[in-house]
C-alpha cells in the first residue's frame, strides 16, 4: 500500500512538472518578438545604397565598416596591403601570360576601397563590361532589382560607372527594417537554386557564413553579355565546377598564348573551398566568427565590421574560441607554409608544362590529339592551382582540402608536360626547373 502511495505521488508530480512545463511553452511562444532596446532613429528604405543612413541607427557597426578603409597591413601570406602578387611571385607573370592579370594583380584592400581600386586597377579597359562592379558597390541590389542582372551585366563599365556611388555596405548583406542577413546577388541565388537549395531556410549562424557568398566566390562571365554567372550546377567542389564550366561551351577566359589552351580563371573561391568539410565549418564556425568578431561598447554588444584577418586581431578573434592564442598563431603559420610550399611546387611544374606545350606546337608533325590531351590537362591543372591561390586564406580555410587540390594540380601539370613531349616526340620536352634557370625573371606586362 505504501508503494503505491508513493507511486501515485511521483506520477502527480510529473503530471503538474509537465503542465507547468506546457504553459511556460505556450506563453513564450505566444510573446511578441523580441524588439531593439533603443528604437531606431530612422527608416531604412528597402535596398537603400547609402550605409550612413543604416548607421543613424546602427552606429557601432557603421563606424567600425567604415575602419576598413585602413585595412592595408600584410600579413605574412596575406592581409590587405594591396601589394603586387606579380612581384611577390614573378611565376604569375608566366602563369597569367595574355591576360590581364599579367599587367596588374594586386591584394584587395578593405570594402570600403572597393570602387578607388576597381576603378584604378589597369584591368579594367573601355571594352570592360559593368559586370566587373558585381562585387564592389552597395548600389548592386537596388540596381539588380529595377533592372534585373542580365541588363546591368550587358552594359559597359564605363556607362554603369554613373550609377555606382557607395563601396560594399549594409544593403549587400543586409534586409532593411529586420536587418535579417539576406542573399543579394542574384547570380549566387541562382547558383544555390540549381542545387535544390533555398536559402531563406538557412539558420542565422549559416547565414553568418552564406551571405559571404554574394562575393567570395568563383564565377565566370557567360556569353557575349558577359552573365555573372557562380558555376555551382554540378556542386561546389573544385571538380564539379571544372566539369561545369568544361560544358558549358568549353568556357575559358583567354587561349593561352603559344599553347591554344582555354584557360579558366578562378577568383576567390573561399566559400567554396570553405565549406568542402573543413574543421572549422563542420564545428559550425561561421566566417563572421573569425572575420567579424563580437565586441563590446559599454553595455552594448555587437559584430565589428571591421573585416580583416583574423591574423590581425588574433585575442578578439581566436581568443573567442581558443585560450592560448599564441599556439593558434603557431599552427596558422605551420599550415599557411606548407600550402604555400605546395602551392609553389604547382606552379613551377605548370611552367615547366607551358613551355613543354609552346616547344610540341611549334614542332612540325605533332599529333594533334596527343596535343589536345596536354591542353585539357593544362587547363585543369591551371584551374586547381587558382583555385587555391586566388582564395584569401593561404589554405587556411581547409588546408587539407587546399593540399588534396594543389598536389592534383601538380599531377596534373606534370601529366600535361608528358603529353606534350610524347605529342611532339621529343624526350627534351621533359625538362624541369624552367623558371629557377629564368635570369632575369619575368615583369609585369605593359
Amino acid at each position: 500500500m505504501k508503494k503505491y502511495a508513493v507511486s501515485i505521488i511521483l506520477v502527480g508530480i510529473i503530471v503538474i512538472l509537465a503542465v507547468v512545463l506546457s504553459g511556460v511553452l505556450i506563453y513564450l511562444k505566444n510573446q511578441p518578438p523580441q524588439s531593439r532596446s533603443l528604437p531606431p532613429v530612422t527608416a531604412v528604405q528597402p535596398l537603400e545604397p547609402d550605409s550612413r543612413i543604416w548607421g543613424l541607427n546602427y552606429p557601432n557597426e557603421y563606424s567600425s565598416l567604415l575602419l576598413t578603409a585602413g585595412n592595408k597591413t600584410p600579413t605574412k601570406y596575406g592581409g590587405s596591403a594591396q601589394q603586387s602578387y606579380l612581384a611577390l611571385d614573378p611565376r604569375l607573370v608566366i602563369l597569367f601570360a595574355g591576360y590581364s592579370f599579367s599587367q596588374e594583380y594586386n591584394q584587395p584592400r578593405g570594402h570600403q576601397n572597393t570602387l578607388i581600386d576597381i576603378r584604378a586597377t589597369k584591368r579594367v579597359t573601355a571594352a570592360t563590361h559593368a559586370t566587373c562592379y558585381s562585387c564592389k558597390s552597395s548600389d548592386n541590389p537596388g540596381l539588380w532589382s529595377q533592372i534585373g542582372m542580365p541588363a546591368y551585366d550587358k552594359q559597359l563599365f564605363s556607362a554603369m560607372t554613373p550609377k555606382i556611388n557607395n563601396p560594399i555596405g549594409c544593403a549587400n548583406c543586409h534586409e532593411a527594417g529586420t536587418m535579417r542577413l539576406v542573399i543579394t546577388n542574384p547570380a549566387v541565388d541562382t547558383a544555390l537554386k540549381a542545387q535544390g537549395i533555398d536559402w531563406r531556410t538557412y539558420t542565422r549562424q549559416q547565414m553568418r557564413s552564406l551571405v559571404c557568398a554574394n562575393c567570395h566566390v568563383t564565377y565566370f562571365f557567360s556569353g557575349p553579355d558577359k552573365l555573372l554567372t557562380v558555376p555551382w550546377g554540378d556542386g561546389m567542389k573544385v571538380e564539379d565546377i571544372i566539369k561545369f564550366e568544361d560544358a558549358a561551351n568549353t568556357f575559358a577566359d583567354w587561349t593561352y598564348p603559344g599553347t591554344g589552351t582555354p584557360i579558366m580563371k578562378s577568383r576567390h573561391p573561399d566559400y567554396e573551398l570553405y565549406t568542402a568539410g573543413s574543421t572549422h565549418f563542420n564545428a559550425g564556425v561561421a566566417c563572421a566568427d573569425c572575420h567579424m568578431p563580437y565586441l563590446r561598447d559599454g553595455a552594448m554588444k555587437y559584430s565589428s565590421h571591421d573585416i580583416m584577418s583574423p591574423l590581425l586581431n588574433p585575442d578578439e578573434s581566436c581568443g573567442q574560441c581558443h585560450t592560448d592564442v599564441d599556439d593558434v598563431l603557431a599552427r596558422v603559420n605551420t599550415i599557411q607554409e606548407d600550402v604555400h610550399n605546395a602551392k609553389i611546387t604547382a606552379e613551377d611544374a605548370l611552367v615547366d608544362a607551358i613551355y613543354a606545350l609552346q616547344a610540341a606546337v611549334a614542332t612540325k608533325n605533332v599529333d594533334p590529339t596527343l596535343l589536345d590531351q596536354a591542353r585539357t590537362l593544362h587547363r585543369h591543372a591551371q584551374f586547381m592551382w587558382d583555385f587555391i591561390a586566388s582564395s584569401n586564406s593561404q589554405g587556411f580555410h581547409n588546408p587539407d582540402e587546399a593540399l588534396r587540390i594543389l598536389q592534383n594540380a601538380t599531377d596534373l601539370a606534370r601529366r600535361a608536360q608528358m603529353m606534350a613531349s610524347q605529342a611532339a616526340g621529343d624526350p627534351h620536352l621533359l625538362k624541369t626547373g624552367i623558371y629557377d634557370g629564368m635570369d632575369p625573371k619575368p615583369t609585369p606586362a605593359p
